[in-house]
């Protein structure tokens, strides 16, 4: 398969541009990853030392908070995102 057919660009020109673009797109992928997973790791610190103390697993004032946040930043589709980082994140103990 030529770098024209795997990228769907007509000219070698745009294929060398999304080739590069899709390069730099898989390093922030997994540059995010890594951060979700560190995030996941914060996240089970903070659950231990909740439950250790009595308290609950889920502080859901605190998750309505990241909620905004990440919609205030993203719109609309930022809660889902927000909710799928909160899903990974609890009930990890």
């Amino acid at each position: 398969m030529s770098v024209t057919e795997k990228t769907g660009a007509r000219t070698d020109e745009a294929a060398a541009v999304i080739t590069g673009a899709r390069e730099r797109i898989d390093a922030l992928d997994d540059h995010i990853i890594g951060l979700v997973q560190e995030r996941m790791a914060v996240s089970a610190v903070i659950q231990e030392s909740r439950i250790a103390s009595g308290g609950r697993r889920v502080n859901l004032n605190r998750e309505m908070e990241v909620l905004a946040r990440f919609r205030d930043a993203l719109g609309k589709p930022g809660t889902a995102l927000a909710m799928t980082m909160l899903e990974l994140c609890r009930g990890r103990i």
